[in-house]
């Protein structure tokens, strides 16, 4: 009786699943080439979902939850969105010299660019390594509301196209890239053109195969020094937050980063940078600091699309959650 009262219970939770996985392959439009891909990819949502329900029972500052990356595991998440050690390990060879900022008055309490306008609506890279392009483009986009009051979209896709030594820059495309290098060939480039103009579609079938010159940069683009923000601290970050939004780079391919949904992150999460996002603000929730960060894997990622990353010397020895405080910048238009 025991066994068949196991087994039946068994079958009751394998088929909760089921529908459950059946849900999410119609809210994401999964596509499968096969049964042995959907039975694959099935057991790694299972995985996945058992993690989601562990951590959130545990009542922890953040929540996890189900998302386009919920049929993947580590290996796959890494590869579909080229996350690679690239970010950090170029910026090291290069030379920086990192100045106090220099602010009028105690910095703000709390600082969210998002509401003060200054923030272009959440965008997703898709399946290539791009995330320095859009990491840089929020910067500028912040830069330019601050010069001009008004919001312009930038194109990410310009620099994938053309921020490459062919074109005077040293960027790597869909392969990786630094915010740094990108605003340098912005300089060179005397501006961006707007995503209207040279729309994105590096993240699709679709590929763009050259650098287009068609379109035209916009007025007051042109970067025209950046700065690097002194690592390891707080205050040098909110400093650069009191003035602008700031790029920074992170490390991505931790388990609970992928699952992401709501709340302060605090978890466990290392310094190996391969991941730009855009630091928008910072504040405080329910009596944990936190600092906003936007980021290129769409809506459906996350509090849509953003993060909230601990913020205090707590995190890796004063090197930020998840290395945050070790490579960022801003751009001056």
């Amino acid at each position: 009786m025991r066994f068949l009262l196991f087994f039946l219970f068994a079958v009751v939770a394998r088929s909760s699943l089921i529908e459950r996985f059946e849900k999410w392959v119609h809210d994401f439009k999964v596509k499968f080439d096969n049964y042995k891909t959907y039975d694959g990819v099935f057991k790694k949502w299972v995985v996945n979902h058992k993690f989601i329900e562990e951590v959130n029972s545990k009542n922890l500052t953040y929540k996890l939850g189900h998302n386009q990356f919920s049929g993947m595991d580590s290996s796959d998440f890494s590869q579909y969105l080229g996350i690679s050690r690239i970010l950090y390990q170029d910026y090291k060879q290069l030379l920086h010299i990192n100045k106090p900022i220099d602010v009028l008055g105690k910095v703000p309490e709390s600082v969210n660019w998002v509401k003060k306008g200054g923030v272009t609506p959440v965008k997703d890279q898709g399946q290539c390594g791009s995330c320095w392009s859009f990491s840089t483009t929020g910067a500028v986009e912040g830069a330019y509301y601050v010069k001009t009051g008004a919001l312009e979209s930038f194109s990410e896709q310009q620099l994938v196209d053309c921020d490459n030594y062919l074109n005077g820059g040293k960027d790597l495309g869909c392969k990786g890239g630094l915010m740094d290098n990108a605003f340098t060939w912005i300089s060179k480039n005397n501006g961006l053109c707007t995503e209207k103009d040279y729309p994105y579609v590096s993240g699709t079938i679709q590929k763009s195969e050259s650098c287009q010159k068609s379109c035209s940069n916009v007025k007051n683009s042109k970067v025209i020094s950046f700065v690097d923000v002194i690592t390891k601290s707080d205050d040098e970050m909110m400093k650069a937050l009191s003035l602008q939004p700031v790029s920074i780079a992170i490390e991505a391919d931790n388990k609970e980063f992928q699952l992401y949904k709501s709340g302060v992150f605090t978890g466990k999460c290392g310094t190996e940078l391969d991941h730009g996002v855009l630091v928008v603000g910072y504040g405080s929730l329910d009596g944990s600091d936190y600092y906003l960060v936007k980021n290129s894997w769409s809506t459906s990622w996350g509090d849509d699309g953003y993060i909230m990353l601990g913020r205090g010397t707590q995190y890796n020895g004063g090197e930020g959650q998840c290395g945050m405080l070790l490579q960022a910048s801003y751009p001056v238009l």
